[in-house]
């Protein structure tokens, strides 16, 4: 698998170029199919998505074997995947699903292990009737979300 070798390559040192930019996903098929999945720290624009093509396509030889090149960014619908996609999303509300629970709240720390909710909530009063706001956390690791999305509001 030569072929993944060198795009491994070229695309690290266009993150070195690059470096607000950052590898999601890279898929290739048995026909030579290259699929490229980019985010960014500040997004990624059109401009993004050619550069690294380019510097992807433009150094890998046809003649050698024949490919077919895509490149994409992380869409808005799409899970995040990596730790620095929280890090980028830190201030913004997320939806979480664990195998358990879900939760939807607004992301307030991303660690290299975790990340921290924070939301508020009804509840029943200690004593009387009615119910009260109450501030509500969950630090959440990694390794125990199944999907988190951003919640985008309008």
């Amino acid at each position: 698998m030569k072929l993944k070798e060198n795009v491994e390559k070229l695309l690290q040192q266009a993150f070195e170029e690059n470096n607000s930019l950052f590898l999601i996903d890279l898929m290739i098929t048995s026909d030579n199919q290259i699929r490229v999945i980019i985010d960014g720290d500040k997004g990624v624009s059109v401009e993004d998505c050619m550069y690294v093509s380019r510097k992807v396509e433009h150094n890998l030889d046809r003649e050698e074997e024949d490919f077919s090149l895509e490149v994409t960014s992380a869409g808005v619908s799409e899970p995040l995947q990596i730790p620095r996609q929280y890090k980028k999303n830190i201030g913004r509300k997320l939806q979480v699903k664990t195998e358990n629970e879900k939760f939807e709240g607004n992301l307030i720390d991303a660690t290299e292990s975790d990340i921290k909710l924070q939301w508020k909530a009804r509840e029943p009063k200690p004593v009387g009737k009615g119910k009260v706001t109450v501030e509500k956390e969950a630090v959440l690791a990694y390794s125990a979300i199944v999907e988190a999305k951003v919640m985008i509001t309008f």
